[in-house]
């Protein structure tokens, strides 16, 4: 045992020798073959086996922790034996792989350098794009931001390629588009999806591919403009057609199909429709045989009726077109222009200014009469149609031109007028004293028209206006009221001494020319209205959009009135005038309390009127019904002088009612209860109604009534009573101022939507002091006459034709005669007419 005890240690040191040997081997396995690897774990083991052989029993805890660590060792070295085998395999898979995808890569690029393209792939949703290959065919700054294709494509392109990406990248749908660039260049853009990328290939065409594209978008700008082409065509109302190579025709318009009636061109070609006829059609194909246009001028049937056509046909390389312009509305146009200019010649010839036009061989083509009396030329001259250069030799051999030393220079400077661009004024001063202003205006066809305005008269009432002008400005300063002159500035310009007067301003003062806030600071201790300066001041200094003109009256602290009234004036500058009116103000107020009082009395007349009418018109309607009882005899047989007792009562009474009648009338005018009846009235039959009602009075006077009126002159639409009643009037008046032996006429027309009814007398006549005042109530002029009453006809005439919507008119001459006429409209006034 002690033997053992001190063989221990060698023991121990000789097997951690062996244990470090085998980890130092265990973990140098990576570095050195697996035969070696197997050799020298059996090593191991045997030295380890002799070892345990060796040990004593009080290091076995020891030697099985020692055991245990060796296991472990050995199972990791073997775990990793096998898996450096198999990541050795994979590393050979993964260097084939890698060199197959080099070989596609190199593929690739050769693929992609072999012409101009680039490739965009998108790995993922909001990824940034990868590009590939050769990025100079896109604009810098389009691929700065994020590749933006509107910014280089036209714009139906750039918007056809973004959405077909939208859908390449939600959808995965592939595409092939052929796109454009702004500077003209073509690309190829083709998108798919590949192993979940979205990619978009955009290749350069050139060659033969550019140029088909090229040619494709041709042919479709072509026919596009072929069908705008058709769409205008058929939109004009002038027919076009086309015909091939055999004459028929190959295209119509829709104004070509109407013309015929024909629903469409299969129409036209079965029915062998046409336009033109026969003869017209033969020379236009002969004329197309030879390479030429064809022109004419026909008259066709167009939509069933006849029209003036200018057909144009010119020759194509695969057969004509041709066009038909209708020119019936010129042909019209162009009479009616020859009718106006007939017409215009003939108020030209009615002007007071001389006109004269030349053609543009300077020759003489119209004058009017103003232009042969200004100059005195036979019309036999004229009708030769001289020239220009001629007239003017006559008139100087005749001295009716100006005095000219240089008269050659001065007929040469007449005669380039027309070479002018424009009109000219000049100004003939004439040795007869005359002042001509000459206006000469070139013609668009060539020639010249002369305007000669005798200016004798304007120029001397000119002299005298301005004359007339020094005048008044010399006058301003004795004016008693205050004017003043304010600038576009604002500033005092100019003022009479009464201004200063009225505002008690300084010479000084109005001297530095104060603006106008200056002037009114001055002038408030006197006025201090704000409101009023502030009107005069924005008249005077506001926009000159906003100035208008103002008025105002100032009752100041003194107790004078003055009206003030600025008004802008054309230049710009503003009047301003100060009126004294204290002395009118009073009178004002006492004629204003005395035209109240006037008021009052008028009312309390019509009052009166009104009154009296009422209550006498019931005893006088019992007096007419008892002389009426007592003229038919019923209670009695009367005498002779009592018979004409009554019959003088009937007739005062008879006319009292007329009178008391007319009052009424007029107070219901007044009031507005007027109401007239709206019936057919027969002029003729009303008239001699109203004839009938003054025979005896005719009789009694020795006056004859002449009635004249056409035989058709029928009827007019108004109340016939109140017509009636009119020419009862108008035959009273002119019964009593006529003399016996004299004669009255009642005439009526129509004329114009208007019946006119005239009453003429051949009495006194009417002075013009009393002309003015006849249609006055209760004026009544006997002019030395017997005829008598209360004013009242002519007033009640008036009234009842402005109640029919018409006006009376008065004529008269002292000592030969009145005439009274009367204007109805035609078909009554139904504002005023109630029906009947």
């Amino acid at each position: 045992m002690a033997a053992a005890r001190r063989d221990a240690p060698a023991l121990g040191h000789v097997i951690g020798r062996r244990a470090a040997a085998l980890l130092a081997g265990a973990c140098s396995l990576s570095l050195i073959p697996e035969t070696s690897v197997a050799s020298a774990l059996e090593r191991a083991h045997a030295d380890l086996a002799g070892a345990l052989a060796q040990l004593n029993p009080y290091n076995a805890i020891g030697l099985a922790a020692f055991t245990g660590l060796v296991i472990f060792a050995t199972a990791t070295a073997l775990l990793y034996l096998r898996e450096r085998r198999r990541w050795a395999e994979r590393e050979r898979g993964l260097a084939q792989r890698l060199a197959e995808l080099r070989a596609a890569q190199d593929r690739a690029d050769l693929l992609t350098a072999a012409e101009r393209q680039l490739v965009i792939a998108w790995g993922g949703r909001g990824g940034a794009p990868r590009l590939e290959g050769d990025i100079s065919i896109m604009p810098s700054h389009a691929v700065d931001q994020q590749l933006d294709f509107a910014s280089w494509l036209v714009p139906a392109d750039a918007s056809r390629l973004e959405a077909a990406l939208a859908r390449l990248k939600e959808r995965g749908e592939a595409f092939h588009l052929s796109v454009r660039t702004s500077a003209q260049h073509f690309f190829e853009a083709e998108g798919r999806t590949l192993s979940g990328q979205a990619l978009l290939r955009l290749r350069d065409v050139t060659g033969d591919r550019l140029e088909l594209l090229r040619c494709r978008e041709d042919l479709g700008s072509v026919r596009g403009e072929l069908r705008n082409l058709h769409g205008l065509l058929n939109s004009i109302d002038q027919p076009v057609w086309l015909r091939g190579r055999d004459g028929a025709i190959a295209w119509a318009n829709q104004a070509y199909l109407t013309a015929l009636d024909a629903k469409d061109l299969d129409a036209v070609r079965s029915r062998s429709l046409e336009l033109l006829d026969r003869p017209t059609r033969e020379e236009a194909e002969r004329l197309r045989g030879q390479n030429l246009p064809f022109h004419t001028r026909v008259a066709a049937i167009v939509f069933g009726s006849r029209h003036v056509l200018d057909i144009c046909e010119s020759p194509a390389p695969e057969g004509s077109a041709g066009i038909a312009i209708d020119v019936s509305e010129l042909e019209a146009v162009r009479s009616d222009l020859q009718q106006q200019m007939q017409a215009h010649a003939r108020t030209l010839d009615q002007l007071p200014t001389a006109v004269a036009i030349f053609d543009a061989k300077q020759h003489l083509v119209f004058h009017n009469a103003a232009y042969r009396q200004l100059w005195g030329i036979e019309q036999a001259l004229l009708d030769t149609r001289p020239s220009d250069s001629e007239i003017l030799d006559r008139l100087r051999a005749a001295r009716k031109l100006p005095e000219q030393a240089d008269y050659r220079g001065w007929k040469a400077n007449v005669l380039a007028a027309y070479r002018a661009a424009g009109p000219q004024e000049t100004w003939w001063h004439l040795p007869d004293g005359r002042s001509l202003r000459v206006v000469t205006s070139p013609n668009p066809q060539g020639g010249l028209t002369y305007l000669f305005d005798d200016v004798s008269e304007r120029v001397h009432l000119e002299a005298r206006y301005n004359g007339l002008i020094r005048v008044q400005g010399e006058t301003l300063d004795t004016l008693t009221e205050g004017v003043a002159v304010f600038g576009t500035d604002g500033r005092l310009k100019l003022s009479n001494r009464a201004f200063g007067k009225i505002w008690k301003l300084t010479p000084e003062a109005i001297a530095a020319q104060p603006h106008i806030d200056e002037v009114i600071k001055l002038c408030t201790p006197l006025f201090a209205d704000e409101g009023a300066w502030g009107d005069m001041r924005g008249a005077i200094a506001g926009l000159p959009e906003m100035r208008m003109g103002v008025s105002c009256r100032m009752e100041r602290r003194d107790g004078s009135v003055f009206d003030c009234a600025a008004q802008p004036l054309p230049d710009g500058a503003t009047l301003l005038t100060f009126i004294d009116m204290t002395a009118g103000v009073n009178v004002e107020r006492a004629l204003t309390e005395k035209n109240e009082a006037l008021e009052r009395a008028a009312r309390l007349r019509d009052e009166f009127v009104h009154h009296v009418s009422y209550e006498l018109r019931s005893p006088l309607t019992n007096i007419i019904g008892f002389t009426q009882l007592l003229g038919d005899e019923t209670i009695g047989a009367l005498n002779p002088r009592q018979r004409e007792y009554a019959s003088h009562i009937m007739r005062s009474s008879s006319a009292l009612l007329a009178m008391i009648n007319d009052i009424l009338d007029l107070a219901s005018i007044d009031t507005g209860a007027m109401e007239l009846g709206r019936e057919t009235v027969d002029i003729r039959d009303t008239i001699e109604a109203a004839a009938r009602g003054i025979e005896d009075r005719l009789a009694e006077s020795a006056v004859t009534l002449h009635i004249e009126t056409p035989a058709n002159i029928g009827s007019f639409i108004a109340d016939a009573k109140r017509v009636r009643q009119i020419l009862f009037n108008l035959l009273s008046n002119a019964v009593g101022f006529s003399s016996p032996g004299q004669s009255i006429r009642v005439t009526a027309n129509k004329t114009a939507g208007e019946v006119v009814l005239q009453v003429t007398d051949q009495g006194r006549g009417i002075p013009a002091e009393v002309k003015a005042k006849v249609f006055e109530r209760f004026e009544s002029h006997t002019l030395g006459t017997r005829h008598r009453g209360v004013g009242l006809g002519l007033s009640i005439v008036r009234s009842f034709v402005e109640l029919h919507g018409g006006r009376v008119e008065l004529a008269s001459t002292p000592d030969a005669g009145t005439t009274v006429t009367c204007i109805f409209p035609a078909d009554g006034a139904p504002e005023r007419l109630a029906a009947a």
